[in-house]
């Protein structure tokens, strides 16, 4: 999937002379926690948040440095930190040159520039021309998608457990002696694992298989040092 398909298509904006209180109400009334800012000539010239509006005069959350940090910290970030609190407009607070990507952008890389720049949406640009915004919601909305994906026609019983050995094989963390055995969809795995972060990774490899309906757990647990061995809790709990 790429930018375009998950995409905001009608995005909201604010221009830079937009007033604080404005754009407060904008985001309150549309339920939405970020709005492009566009200058008059239709450029994008920042994003405007939530995190924007934390540390302000009006509601006393401005910030309190003692005198000594403020000295080291010089002037230029006193008035800039004064700015951000006090000011009126959007320009005040905004963060400017917002990261962008194009209409083509696949998933991985929106996650990729969130998770390295900390940010929560991404314009998205064809050219200097705005067509979308992609935030983590439409991410969201993009993993619960996939449970309405049309089913695949190959995703009987053995081509369920060929996959699932061949997607668990390739691991640095497969369990030993791996088996996977398949009845109508419901996948049961067999095994000897040496960490709990295995087994899971394990039944999420199986769980993430086209055509598996249940996942059940029969890797057994064996500490590498003592040879001291446990049931998975599945069985365990059957065993009871």
């Amino acid at each position: 999937m790429r930018a375009h398909q998950i995409m905001t298509k009608d995005v909201i904006t604010v221009t830079p002379h937009t007033t604080i209180e404005e754009a407060a109400r904008i985001m309150l009334r549309t339920h939405i926690s970020g709005l492009p800012v566009m200058d008059e000539a239709g450029k994008l010239v920042g994003i405007v948040s939530e995190s924007d509006f934390l540390r302000r005069n009006e509601i006393g959350t401005g910030r309190k440095r003692a005198k000594w940090l403020q000295f080291l910290l010089g002037p230029g970030t006193a008035a800039n930190e004064f700015i951000r609190e006090r000011g009126r407009r959007v320009e005040d607070v905004m963060t400017p040159d917002p990261v962008t990507v194009d209409e083509e952008t696949p998933l991985e890389d929106l996650v990729r520039l969130m998770e390295k720049n900390d940010i929560k949406r991404l314009p998205v640009m064809s050219g200097k021309t705005l067509r979308g915004i992609v935030t983590r919601s439409n991410l969201l909305q993009a993993v619960a998608s996939l449970a309405h994906e049309i089913p695949d026609p190959t995703a009987d019983d053995d081509h369920i457990r060929e996959r699932i050995i061949r997607a668990v094989s390739a691991t640095d963390w497969r369990p030993i002696g791996f088996e996977v055995q398949v009845r109508k969809g419901e996948v049961h795995l067999h095994g000897i694992i040496t960490t709990d972060e295995a087994r899971q990774a394990t039944i999420v490899a199986a769980e993430n298989t086209a055509g598996v309906k249940k996942v059940h757990d029969h890797l057994c647990f064996v500490d590498t040092w003592s040879g001291f061995y446990v049931e998975s809790p599945e069985d365990m709990k059957a065993a009871s």
